[in-house]
Order: structure tokens, then sequence, then C-alpha cells
């Protein structure tokens, strides 16, 4: 296959090295640093004690690398709805594309589901062009189970985990689902094919979304939060919340908050992404993890006053420290109010 990745950091290495080393034609669309290296030296990853590496074709111009017969999208959410455009000559009619990233993505309710009908979500494609440059028959959904880092650019460590859920939108077992799926195992990976990746996506943000944006502003990692009864009881109340919305969005979650969160605590004294991210100076996915949820509970006129002062705590925390761009936080402010009102 030939394989386009954009965003060249951990996840993504951590994908492309794999499949290069399967002899897929892999493309990188990156920047700066990372790019330079993966000229120069190519793709490292360590992982399992090892370190490979893998040639791979990069540039910082899509139309560079042309048409792929897939497109993985590894990038942060803020970064997309401006990066979607610059994607388009990556992208053939039979393309599939794949965003890998964390919350609700912009095409989750773009084909309805429950009680809500097809509708753009604002708070991550603000303008549309997300939706307007990748189509949304050519979507194949997906959720991550891993963690990994840079080393340095173009030096990827894996962490843990090696499982990949990939699904259709629409539920569908396809041909077109199983030959990627295929591909990824032979490259390594533990995937499933789900007839079901809109629940499996909110059922990862449940488990997320409370731990990532307390853990950036307190700076404490996830023990610390579960071992505070108060912060613990906050973290339940906004899980309450978020199935009381998957519930009328055909994503109900039936498992108790306090036994996800016992998972959860099973893990350790373990630093989230986001909370790396500000560690790191990265702009936060506020809008992928909490302002989207808010939205679609505003179109179902569901109350979430937990869900509603965590997300504008950490907006104004971010916005404080630099980390939410003013031109996103006044596209939120104004979204949020319009929810409101």
């Amino acid at each position: 296959m030939r394989i386009g990745i954009v965003g060249a950091g951990a996840i993504g290495g951590w994908l492309g090295v794999r499949l290069a080393r399967r002899r897929h034609e892999v493309s990188v669309l990156a920047r700066g640093q990372t790019l330079d290296a993966l000229k120069e030296r190519g793709w490292r990853l360590d992982i399992d004690g090892e370190t490979l590496s893998a040639r791979v074709t990069a540039s910082d111009d899509a139309a560079d690398l042309g048409m792929q017969d897939v497109v993985l999208i590894t990038v942060k959410g803020p970064a997309l709805p401006a990066l979607a455009p610059l994607i388009v000559p990556m992208i053939g009619p039979t393309t599939l594309v794949v965003p890998m990233m964390n919350g609700v993505p912009w095409w989750f309710h773009q084909g309805g589901g429950g009680e809500l009908p097809p509708t753009q979500l604002r708070s991550v494609d603000p303008d549309g062009a997300i939706a307007a440059a990748l189509p949304y028959g050519q979507i194949i959904g997906n959720v991550v189970h891993a963690a990994a880092g840079v080393q340095a650019p173009g030096h990827v460590v894996h962490k843990a985990g090696n499982r990949l859920i990939f699904g259709e939108p629409s539920g569908r077992l396809t041909t077109r689902l199983d030959q990627l799926c295929t591909a990824f195992e032979d490259a390594g990976f533990v995937t499933e094919r789900s007839e079901r990746i809109r629940y499996d996506i909110w059922y990862k943000l449940w488990g997320n979304m409370t731990m990532n944006p307390i853990s950036a502003m307190t700076g404490a990692t996830c023990d610390k939060i579960l071992d505070d009864p108060l912060v613990a009881g906050l973290v339940l109340q906004v899980m309450a919340e978020a199935q009381m919305i998957g519930a009328r969005i055909g994503c109900a979650i039936t498992e108790r908050g306090v036994d996800r969160n016992a998972v959860t605590r099973q893990l350790g004294a373990f630093k989230t992404s986001m909370l790396q991210d500000v560690e790191a100076g990265r702009p936060l996915e506020i809008d992928q993890l909490l302002s989207a949820p808010r939205e679609i509970a505003g179109k179902l006129g569901i109350e979430t006053p937990m869900l509603d002062a965590l997300t504008a705590l950490t907006r104004l925390f971010a916005q404080q420290n630099g980390l939410y761009p003013e031109q996103t936080a006044s596209r939120a402010s104004r979204h949020l109010f319009a929810v409101e009102a």
C-alpha cells in the first residue's frame, strides 16, 4: 500500500516505522527538524528493547507525496482545521482517511446517531474546513490504545500498548476495513474490526475527558487525582453527564464510573497526554475532549453543569498559559454562549 502519515510525532512514528518495514510505501508530511531528521537518517523506533529504523519519503508539501491508498492523521486536534486543506493532494477518490486522534473527531456525528440527526460539530470544525477537505465517505474511524513518546526529532520511543480499533462510521464490516486491518496485523499490530466505532470513541473519551484536563491544570498524576475524594467525586459527576449524553446518541455506556476508574488506578502514577502537552508547551486538545461533548449535550437539551465547569476552567488555564490560541478561545466562547442561550 501507499500509506501517507500526516504528523510525524510519537504515534505517527510508532506506526510509520513498522508499516515501512513491512514494505509498504510510507510517505510522511512533516516539517522543521523532524523533516530534516527523516530525510537525513530515516525514522527510528525504540520498541521491545531494540531500535528499529526505516527509510520513508518525507516532505512539507503534500503535493510532493501524491495520492495515497491510506492517509493516517496523527496530529493533535488543534492543528487539523488549518492543516486539513493542505492534505487534499494526498487524497484520491478511493483513499481511506484514518484519523488517529484523541477525543471526538469532526466526523463523529456527520452520519447522525441516536436522537441526534446528522450534524457538523462546530467546536472541532468551526468553519467546516475539515469536513470539506476530508470526505466523510472515505473515513475509517479509529481508536488507539498505545502510548509512545518522542525522544528526538525522527526518534520515537514506544512505551505501552499495541491495540488499534478500526471501524466504518456506518458500523458495516466492509472489504476495505478488512484489508486495512490485515495490513496492520501483518505489521505486528493487534487490531479489532468494530461494528460500533462511535461507541469505542465515546468509551475512550469517557475515561480520559476528566483525567486529562484535571492533570493538565494541577500537574498531578492520575493516582493522585483518584486518591483525592473531592476530585474523584468531580470525575464521577462528569462521567455521569457523559453517560447521559452517550445514551442519547447511540453510545450508551452501562459500566459504572467507579469501575472504570479502578482500571485507571491500576496504571499507577502516570502522566496523561495533556499534562505532557502542558510540560512541552503544546496547544491542548480541549475542544476535542470537552467542548465537543458539551456541544452535543446542548443540541440535545441536556444540562451538564460539571462538564461546563471543567471546560471553562481548563480553557482559562490554557489561555493564561498560551496553550489555547486567542482566536480559538473566542470561537469557543461564542459557541458556548450560543448553546447556553
